[in-house]
């Protein structure tokens, strides 16, 4: 689903499994999707140019930013490295939180073989230190809704800093979370992004729902609540 089209940005909401771009298993991704939209809507020749200008993992959905042209794809990286865009993600845990609030801090290590992160000590070379902060929002029928406010972009950074204070996400096997029937799903979605245009400067606010997952259906309230607040 297209949330926003210019000359410079392509920005939609990535559904839950949608691959972004390929990997070894040689599946369709969102990137070649949206390139035979591009070309057949303007009736460009030749090859198109679109890149994802930030990461979401496979079973992740929400906004995702691709740059049409170079310029604005460097920009946005540019600003998401020195941490200029505002990001909020909403996710559900089975488990009930330490705190109601919290800003949690931690040192990650990725390793690729794996592709799973950890927390590591803060001398290991390859750490990453990595911050967020989340609020309980509301909690039905043994679910609890949390809005999550990473600082930080690493890998996997949520759904190990979630693990770590006993909240793993729904779905979320690789990290301990509640098994459910849906196939390649996490009940964890980018809902808004705050930036500035690339090439336009003004400031830009996008925001989205989840698109399906039966558990989000009974927040549904409380999410339409935060957007309108946030």
């Amino acid at each position: 689903m297209i949330l926003y089209e210019d000359n410079h940005l392509l920005i939609v909401n990535k559904l839950p499994g949608d691959l972004v771009q390929g990997d070894q298993t040689g599946d369709q991704t969102l990137v070649d999707l949206y390139k035979d939209y591009i070309k057949k809507k303007y009736n460009k020749p030749g090859n198109v140019y679109l890149h994802p200008v930030h990461r979401l993992d496979r079973p992740v959905g929400g906004c995702l930013i691709l740059g049409r042209t170079s310029k604005a794809t460097s920009r946005l990286t540019t600003a998401f490295r020195e941490k200029k865009v505002r990001k909020i993600y909403y996710s559900l845990s089975d488990q009930s939180p330490p705190n109601r609030e919290d800003r949690l801090t931690s040192y990650l290590m990725k390793d690729p073989k794996k592709n799973k992160s950890g927390i590591v000590g803060k001398s290991n070379p390859r750490a990453r230190h990595s911050v967020l902060q989340y609020r309980l929002i509301s909690s039905q029928e043994g679910l609890h809704l949390f809005r999550i406010e990473p600082v930080t972009g690493r890998s996997h950074q949520i759904r190990v800093q979630f693990q770590s204070i006993g909240c793993p996400i729904v779905g979320d096997l690789k990290y301990g979370g509640m098994k459910t029937e849906e196939n390649r799903m996490i009940y964890l979605h980018c809902a808004q992004l705050e930036f500035v245009h690339p090439t336009q400067q003004t400031k830009m606010i996008i925001s989205c729902l989840p698109h399906g997952g039966l558990y989000w259906k009974r927040f549904k309230e409380f999410m339409n609540s935060e957007r309108s607040t946030s």
